[in-house]
C-alpha cells in the first residue's frame, strides 16, 4: 500500500490534516497509487492522453470541434440516482420527508464495506477543489477522492482545483470531505451517503456526474445548504444572470427554476432584435451562494466554474450561446457521431447520427441517437455572454429572486410577492405539471419548494425557517416574483412566444425592484397591467395578454388547498409565519 506522505509532492505537505485522510483512507481502499492533483493544463493533458489510450476517451473531429472530447459512462449509469441518494443525520426528523435517511453509524457500516479494498490495481487521486472564487470570503472548499480520471477531469473544469485550493484548506483547516470510488458500477452496489453534520460524503457504484463529482449537488447544494443553514447564508439551485438596459444600468437576479422550465436558456438569454439596447451577462447556470452583505441587501456567488450542461435540446435556435460554446474544450458524455466524428444529440438543428451513444451503428429502432440526458462539460469562460463578475470576491449584489413553474393554466406569466415572508410561500410552493410523454398521465402537479426537492439536505421545514431568517437580516430584500413562460390554450398551444422575449417580463420585474413600474394588486400578488409590459413589436392578441395576466380564484382556491395539505406533510416543522402567510392568501381569495 502507498502512504500519501510518501508520494514526491509538494502539495502533500500542504495539510496536515487532509494528509493524513488520504493516508486513512489508502489503508482502507488499498490504491495501487496516489496522485495529489495540482490542477495544472499539462496534468488535465497527462489525464486525456490516458484515457485516450485506454479507449475511456474519443478524440472529436479537430477541425470542427478542437479539444473536444466523447465518453461513455455504462449504460447502467446514466444519471442521478435520487432513491439511492441519502442525508445520514442522528434523527431522521431532521432529514425531513422530502430526503431518504438512514442513521449515521448505518451508513458508515455500509459504504465502509463497500470501500473495503476497491481501489486495487487503481489510482487514488486527491483532488483538492474550491467551490467559488478562489479568493472570496463566500467560497468553501473540498477534497475529493476517487479513483476515477474522468473525474478529475470533470472537476477540474467544474471547480478551482489544484494547489491554490489545498493551501486556502492549510489556512482555514475545515474543508468537505468527499470519497468516491466507481466500484464495480454495479447498480445493486450504489449509494451516495451525505452527512451533512461531519462535512463528508460518501460514493460508491457510479462514475456518472452528480454521483460522481461529489462538488457539484452533493457538495454545492446537500452539504452547502446545511452550512448555509448554520453560517447564516442560502444555497440554492439558482441561475445568476446580469442584464444591462438600454440606460447603461445592470442589475443582477437569481431564478429557480424546476427541470425543463427554461433554466439554461434565461441564463444565456440573448434580447430579441425588437428590443435594442439590451446586454445579458451569465454568471452561473444552476447554483447560487447567498450571503446577506453589509449593506443590507443579499449578494450571491456561483460556486462553479464550468457547466455541465444537458446536450439534448442544445440548439441554435434554443441555446445560440450554449451552441457556439461548446464547439471547443468541451468534454462531451453519452452524445451520439456523425460520420465525421463530430459530435450529435436530438435538437442540434443540423446533421445526422451514423453511430449511436453506445458505439452502435444507429438505428431508429434503438430509440434516441443521444441519451436523453447526455451532457457537456466546458468552462464558463466560454460562454459568450460570460460575465466576469463571475470571478469577483464579493459576488453580485441581487436585486430580485425569480421562481418558475410549468402551469398550463394556474399561473399568470408573471407576479410579484407582496413581501419577503409571502415570497417564502412563493417558492415553498413551485410546482410543475407533468405532460403525456413524461408520464402517460396530463396535469399532475409535482411539488418542488425552491427547486430544491432533490438537492435540501435537511427537513424542508426548517429549511423554510431558515428563508425567513434570513430575509430578517437584510434591510434592502430583493423583491421576489414568480414566472410562468407555459400557460396554454384549450389546443395545448402556448400562449407566450418566450426564449429572449422572457426579457419583456425581467424588464418589468427590474423596474418594480427600482419602483418605475405600475401593477394591480391580486390575492396572489401584484401583476402588470397590460400596459406595463413592453410588447413592441411582439403581435400578441391582446385578449391573449390579458388572459396570460389573469387571475382565476376558484382555481387558486384550489391550489391554496393543497399548498396547505403539502405544509401538512412537515408537521410542526412546518413554520408558523409560512401557515400564516397561506390563511392571509385564502382570506384575499374569499
Amino acid at each position: 500500500m502507498v502512504s500519501a506522505s510518501s508520494v514526491p509532492s509538494a502539495l502533500a505537505s500542504v495539510s496536515a490534516e487532509v494528509t493524513a485522510w488520504v493516508n486513512s483512507v489508502a489503508q482502507h481502499t488499498l490504491p495501487s497509487q496516489i496522485h495529489w492533483c495540482d490542477g495544472s493544463e499539462a496534468e488535465m493533458a497527462a489525464l486525456r492522453a490516458q484515457l485516450l489510450e485506454q479507449g475511456d476517451l474519443q478524440a472529436l473531429n479537430p477541425e470542427t470541434f478542437p479539444d473536444c472530447f466523447l465518453a461513455r459512462s455504462h449504460p447502467s449509469d446514466v444519471a442521478r440516482v435520487e432513491h439511492l441518494t441519502f442525508i445520514c443525520t442522528p434523527h431522521q426528523v431532521d432529514a425531513g420527508p422530502n430526503n431518504n435517511w438512514m442513521a449515521p453509524a448505518d451508513a458508515h457500516a455500509q459504504m465502509d464495506a463497500l470501500f473495503a479494498g476497491c481501489m486495487q490495481g487503481r489510482t487514488l487521486y486527491v483532488v483538492p477543489y474550491c467551490m467559488g472564487p478562489i479568493d472570496s470570503p463566500y467560497s468553501r472548499c473540498g477534497v475529493e477522492i476517487t479513483d476515477s480520471a474522468y473525474v478529475v477531469l470533470n472537476m477540474g473544469i467544474m471547480t478551482r482545483m489544484g494547489r491554490a485550493a489545498l493551501e486556502r484548506i492549510g489556512r482555514e483547516g475545515s474543508f468537505v470531505r468527499g470519497l468516491h470510488s466507481t466500484g464495480e458500477l454495479d447498480p445493486n452496489r450504489r449509494f451516495i451517503m451525505h452527512f451533512p453534520e461531519e462535512l463528508s460524503i460518501k460514493s460508491f457504484g457510479s462514475g456518472y456526474g452528480g454521483n460522481a463529482l461529489l462538488g457539484k449537488k452533493c457538495h454545492a447544494l446537500r452539504i452547502a445548504s446545511y452550512q448555509a443553514r448554520t453560517e447564516g447564508w442560502l444555497a440554492e439551485h439558482m441561475l445568476i444572470v446580469g442584464l444591462k438596459n438600454p440606460q447603461g444600468e445592470t442589475h443582477y437576479i437569481a431564478c429557480a427554476f424546476p427541470s425543463a422550465c427554461g433554466k439554461t436558456n434565461l441564463a444565456m438569454l440573448i434580447p430579441p432584435d425588437t428590443m435594442p439596447g439590451w446586454e445579458v451577462f451569465t454568471v452561473g447556470d444552476d447554483i447560487a451562494w447567498l450571503h446577506p452583505g453589509p449593506d443590507g441587501r443579499l449578494w450571491a456567488i456561483n460556486p462553479e466554474s464550468g457547466y455541465f450542461g444537458v446536450a439534448p435540446g442544445t440548439g441554435p435556435k434554443t441555446n445560440r450561446n450554449a451552441y457556439d460554446m461548446i464547439r471547443k474544450d468541451t468534454l462531451f458524455t453519452n452524445v451520439a457521431l456523425t460520420d465525421n466524428n463530430e459530435p450529435w444529440w436530438e435538437g442540434i438543428g443540423s446533421g445526422e447520427p451514423a453511430i449511436d451513444w453506445l458505439g452502435r451503428p444507429f438505428d431508429k429502432a434503438n430509440g434516441p441517437s443521444a441519451h436523453p440526458n447526455s451532457r457537456f462539460t466546458v468552462s464558463a469562460v466560454h460562454n459568450p455572454s460570460y460575465a466576469t463578475e463571475a470571478e469577483s470576491p464579493r459576488g453580485v449584489p441581487i436585486s430580485a429572486l425569480v421562481f418558475g413553474g410549468r402551469r398550463r393554466e394556474l399561473a399568470p406569466l408573471v407576479y410579484q410577492a407582496r413581501d419577503w415572508a409571502h415570497g417564502v410561500l412563493v417558492g415553498a410552493s413551485v410546482a410543475s405539471e407533468t405532460t403525456a410523454a413524461a408520464t402517460g398521465a396530463v396535469g399532475v402537479v409535482r411539488r418542488d419548494p425552491m427547486a430544491m426537492k432533490p438537492f435540501c439536505g435537511y427537513n424542508f421545514g426548517d429549511y423554510w425557517q431558515h428563508w425567513l431568517s434570513v430575509g430578517s437580516k437584510l434591510s434592502k430584500p430583493p423583491g421576489i416574483f414568480h414566472v410562468n413562460w407555459f400557460r396554454q390554450d384549450a389546443g395545448g398551444k402556448f400562449l407566450w412566444p418566450g426564449f429572449g422575449d422572457n426579457l419583456r417580463v425581467i424588464s418589468w420585474i427590474l423596474d418594480r425592484c427600482a419602483g418605475k413600474a405600475a401593477a394591480q394588486e391580486t390575492p396572489i400578488g401584484y401583476l402588470p397591467n397590460p400596459s406595463d409590459l413592453d410588447t413592441s413589436g411582439l403581435h400578441i392578441d391582446p385578449a391573449v395578454l390579458a388572459e396570460i395576466l389573469s387571475v382565476k380564484p376558484e382555481a387558486w382556491r384550489s391550489e391554496a388547498a393543497a399548498m396547505g395539505e403539502y405544509l401538512d406533510e412537515f408537521g410542526e416543522r412546518a413554520p408558523a409565519a409560512l401557515r400564516q402567510q397561506l390563511q392571509a392568501l385564502q382570506q384575499r381569495l374569499g
